[in-house]
């Protein structure tokens, strides 16, 4: 049977025409702001969103050392096998490693987890620097008003599915929607010259990339993947002949074939463009990663992440050939939801964020002959960080953590935000040590796009609840 079925475009215009004359100047407005902000971007800049699927223990990531807080840490992480490391010279060899911020904090000291060695070299170095207690937010919120209930709070907390989309999204997996990261793309995609390399992931198809008109480009592994045949002598058909492309990607009456053909062409059209511009991976082009060393058995082995950071960098590399001024990255690393077995799985998944993430630098410290570091930056992100306390054997899920932005831009070698007090019950405690987070991601996401280019009205498009707080910008950007 037939459905003489309008287009999705088709449609989307008859009910802007119904809705009356406000949508359409909304539309009109959304689009002229967009181009505006795409037609000031003469550089290159890119954003790369490195998340930590499950939920870093950021407790054991970023810790106080102060002899007050390694008491208290030291005090609550005392069952066996909790995930507790050691100071220097104290128990266990190598020890957390100490950092000194720019800005001192009285009373306080810090240090980071023994594997995260290459990051304590780039924080020293002034191109990392840590956000402290970061997490979603709607808005300000005090642990009585949480406790009162009937403040804004977002919605299913600790769940890992939910907190993922909120922090990519600022919705929740259920509402689903676009991302951050795709709707800075819709903003700068006109300043590309082909807005289909604006926002691409190395880790398949992920929330934080989904615009309202963009659609994530995503790249599996290391290779441009074609579709098979499209230029093969099929069924004794000449190659020149072959019927296949004009089956897949034809052009159709019917919508939904319409539209899947479309799709089907773009991916074919994409797929030749950057297969002709993307750098080679290995000595002649970006070079190839080595080993990281796993610090529980001392085995050499590859590390994903820093592969995905090599197809990071061989697009970075092709940015002239395809025409292109703006692009958002995403790259993941699964395996943080640490119930257990936390002291041995953390120590190993740090080792290949370290890794990678220097790994990462040095590339983009001469990529071509060109040092890009100050045109890129890397901010890490995860599901939620976990409780202070443990379950015994590892820890549970919590709310607020701390995280890392990387690049030659950040304002380096400093702790932003707000170090929470080390411990249980404190005016900060959602229960467990889970920590009731001081800093929004909104208001982590507003900095890094206004380096990238955005206005206040821009970045207020992009993050909903941002105007819920008064600090928009965190300042960790130059």
């Amino acid at each position: 049977m037939h459905f003489d079925t309008p287009s999705r475009r088709n449609f989307l215009g008859k009910m802007l025409a119904l809705a009356g004359g406000s949508s359409l100047p909304f539309t009109l407005n959304l689009a002229a702001m967009s181009n505006a902000v795409a037609a000031g971007a003469t550089d290159y800049k890119a954003i790369v969103c490195l998340f930590l699927n499950g939920g870093n223990d950021h407790f054991n990531t970023v810790l106080a050392t102060d002899s007050t807080s390694w008491s208290e840490y030291r005090r609550v992480r005392a069952t066996a096998d909790s995930g507790a490391i050691a100071l220097p010279g104290v128990g266990a060899s190598g020890g957390v490693l100490p950092i000194v911020p720019n800005t001192p904090q009285a009373g306080r000291s810090y240090g980071l987890h023994p594997s995260l060695g290459p990051l304590k070299d780039l924080f020293d170095a002034g191109r990392v620097a840590v956000l402290a207690n970061v997490g979603t937010l709607v808005q300000p919120l005090t642990l009585a008003q949480y406790k009162a209930g009937g403040a804004a709070i977002p919605p299913r907390l600790f769940s890992h599915n939910d907190q993922q989309a909120m922090w990519q999204s600022s919705q929740t997996e259920q509402a689903g929607g676009a991302g951050w990261g795709g709707r800075l793309g819709d903003l700068m995609a006109s300043a590309n010259g082909n807005a289909a390399f604006t926002c691409i992931s190395t880790a398949g198809n992920a929330q934080f990339l989904s615009g309202r008109s963009i659609r994530q480009y995503q790249l599996a592994g290391g290779a441009v993947v074609p579709i098979n045949h499209l230029s093969d002598r099929l069924f004794g058909v000449p190659a020149s002949a072959n019927p296949l492309r004009q089956i897949v990607a034809g052009d159709y009456a019917d919508p939904f074939q319409k539209e899947h053909a479309a799709v089907v062409a773009r991916a074919i059209n994409s797929q030749a463009a950057l297969d002709g511009a993307l750098l080679s991976a290995g000595p002649t082009g970006v070079p190839d990663p080595q080993p990281y060393i796993n610090p529980n058995n001392g085995v050499a082995r590859v590390n994903p992440l820093a592969v995905q950071l090599q197809t990071v960098a061989r697009v970075i590399g092709s940015r002239n050939a395809l025409g292109i001024k703006r692009q958002v990255f995403y790259v993941s690393l699964g395996g943080f939801d640490n119930h257990d077995f936390q002291l041995s799985s953390q120590t190993d998944l740090l080792a290949k964020v370290a890794h990678a993430m220097a790994y990462f630098d040095g590339l983009m410290a001469n990529l071509q002959g060109v040092d890009m570091r100050k045109q890129v930056t890397l901010f890490t992100a995860s599901d939620f960080g976990r409780t202070f306390t443990s379950n015994g054997d590892g820890t549970d899920h919590g709310w607020g953590s701390h995280h890392f932005i990387m690049g030659g831009a950040v304002k380096g070698k400093n702790i932003y935000g707000s170090m929470p007090v080390t411990g249980v019950g404190h005016d900060l405690d959602v229960g467990s040590g889970a920590l009731l987070p001081t800093t929004s991601v909104d208001q982590y996401g507003a900095t890094l796009a206004s380096w990238f280019g955005l206005s206040a009205t821009q970045i207020a498009d992009v993050f909903p609840n941002i105007g819920n707080f008064s600090t928009r910008n965190l300042g960790f950007m130059g």
